[in-house]
């Protein structure tokens, strides 16, 4: 058993922020069940929002986040966040972090879709995030130490079930691990695995979005998710990201004949919110059309965009002719584990932050380079608070002198009536029935498919015996049951949330109404299971 003051779980940006900003007095632990650089963040190529141009203006950021965001954003916390956005780029930079310079000694600033200005600070050209990782890894204190292979299962609750004490974990070699602490912060990132197209890390399978509903925590806006326009598209498979940035250097979107695709869809065409884009992209594939990135007019496409070259060198892409392949495919998930702007959940000593979390500053549609933001700026809040609350309550303390073995088994063996079949199958019926657009009659079926499976039974059951690839398997399907009863629920389109059947907004009855699921107890100790309310 390990008992530390900090347990995180995840190692992207907003882990890493959190832990370089804690206190160096404070015993740190940062657990990941693959490699530190294995996640989202280290795939970043877009770079930092952030309105430091003197023809710039946080109000400015704020209203493009708003409008991206389908107005469904938590209004306080977007401007709080495209406030403090500035300082943390000159943070960073003043702290030795490398962003492009324009020759003069002043930041490079890019254009991305949806934004007004010019205010997307860079790394490397599209390698924003291996940097600004590999910066937060070299910074990291004395007092934080690294669990690597280490894949979290199961979140640790008092003997009341009143405050998250700890997790308990599977190692390397099969065994098992408790670690406990007074705080407990999920940043294990998003879900896109679950869709068979995602831009998505191999890690990214909803794991702390299924154990904190396992908890019993509160979730909201499981139904928005993001499909990147452009993912690289080779022999009927999706083989990494095309930045927006491409575009917003000047790519478009054609045909193979040459026909641009965005002309007459949106006022700003190739550059629209991603839904729209993404959406018009499904609707040529649909009818057996592949869609192509034009990167023609491009200068000095290799100097700029050397990840992506690489990218399409290495699957056969020829980038001197012009054209990349691509496709739509899951990106990011503007819900998850319901938080304030310090990273609270609903479940004392239980954090949340990153994409795992939803704090509302995304609303229905997460404007392009605002992740790494919101990782950083609810990161450094979260650290501040945890820096001024630094222990549990004195009673709490008394359940960490518990013995390891007091915290297995605590959970009775299930004998299951169906298994879980493979992620392959629920990969793409997740892609077929909730992708880019959904219907009433799509989302009832992979509802149905989904529930045969018994879910209910795995929230209870006792996941000790679990390897892995099981342990992985049963958090995307409870991640895709959640996703699937969202979408079925919010009877209107908005955002990364497209119904054909309720194709426009209704703003009188859903406008930042938010879908909260939680999984509840009741006294006789039957448990109800997936059941929602509608909170403004």
């Amino acid at each position: 058993m390990n008992q530390s003051d900090v347990i995180i779980v995840g190692s992207g940006i907003a882990a890493l922020q959190l832990a370089n900003k804690l206190s160096k007095e404070l015993n740190v632990i940062i657990l990941t069940k693959d490699e530190m650089t294995a996640g989202n963040s280290y795939l970043a190529q877009g770079g930092v929002a952030a309105a430091v141009s003197p023809s710039d203006d946080p109000y400015f950021h704020y209203l493009d986040t708003m409008e991206a965001g389908a107005h469904h954003n938590n209004v306080e916390a977007v401007f709080e966040m495209t406030k403090k956005a500035p300082e943390l780029i000159k943070g960073l930079w003043q702290s030795g972090c490398r962003f492009d310079e324009d020759g003069n000694g002043k930041l490079l600033l890019g254009m991305e879709g949806a934004h007004s200005e010019k205010r997307i600070v860079h790394s490397g050209g599209d390698a924003t995030g291996k940097h600004m990782v590999d910066f937060l890894l070299t910074d990291l204190g004395a007092k934080v130490s690294i669990g690597q292979t280490t894949l979290v299962y199961e979140l640790i609750l008092n003997s009341e079930e009143t405050r998250c004490i700890g997790v308990k974990a599977k190692l390397a070699d099969g065994t098992n691990e408790v670690y406990l602490a007074p705080h407990v912060v999920l940043a294990t990132g998003g879900c896109g695995q679950i869709f068979s197209l995602t831009s998505n890390a191999e890690t990214a399978t909803g794991d702390g979005m299924a154990l904190a509903y396992r908890a019993g925590a509160e979730l909201a806006d499981m139904e928005f998710i993001q499909f990147h326009p452009t993912l690289l598209y080779v022999d009927g498979k999706t083989k990494g990201l095309i930045s927006e940035a491409v575009r917003g250097e000047g790519a478009a979107l054609v045909t193979a004949e040459g026909k641009r695709i965005m002309d007459g869809v949106h006022p700003l065409k190739d550059l629209a919110p991603r839904h729209i884009v993404s959406q018009t992209i499904y609707d040529y594939l649909r009818r057996g059309i592949q869609i192509f990135l034009d990167i023609t007019n491009l200068q000095d496409f290799s100097r700029r965009f050397p990840t992506i070259s690489s990218l399409c060198t290495q699957h056969g892409i020829d980038i001197e002719k012009g054209l990349i392949p691509v496709v739509p495919g899951s990106h990011f998930i503007m819900g998850g584990i319901k938080t304030d702007l310090q990273g609270r959940t609903s479940i004392p000593g239980l954090y949340a932050i990153g994409e795992a979390a939803c704090t509302g500053i995304h609303g229905a549609n997460r404007l392009a380079s605002n992740s790494l933001l919101e990782g950083m700026f609810v990161g450094g809040n979260l650290a501040e608070w945890i820096n001024r609350h630094p222990a549990a309550k004195e009673q709490e303390l008394v359940f960490y002198n518990r013995p390891a073995e007091s915290f297995t088994g605590n959970r009775s063996h299930t004998l299951f009536s169906s298994e879980l079949p493979d992620i392959a199958m629920l990969k793409q019926t997740m892609m077929d029935r909730t992708g880019i657009v959904r219907s009433k009659d799509l989302l009832v079926k992979q509802s149905e498919w989904l529930a045969q499976f018994n879910i209910e039974e795995w929230l209870v059951a006792e996941l000790d015996h679990m390897q892995p690839s099981q342990l992985n398997t049963l958090f995307m399907y409870i991640t895709a049951t959640l996703i699937t009863q969202s979408a079925l629920e919010r009877t209107e389109s908005r955002g990364g949330h497209y119904r054909k059947d309720f194709p426009l907004e209704d703003n009188a009855n859903w406008m930042k109404k938010q879908i909260i699921h939680q999984r509840k107890k009741v006294k006789d100790g039957k448990h109800e299971y997936n059941q929602t309310a509608l909170a403004t």
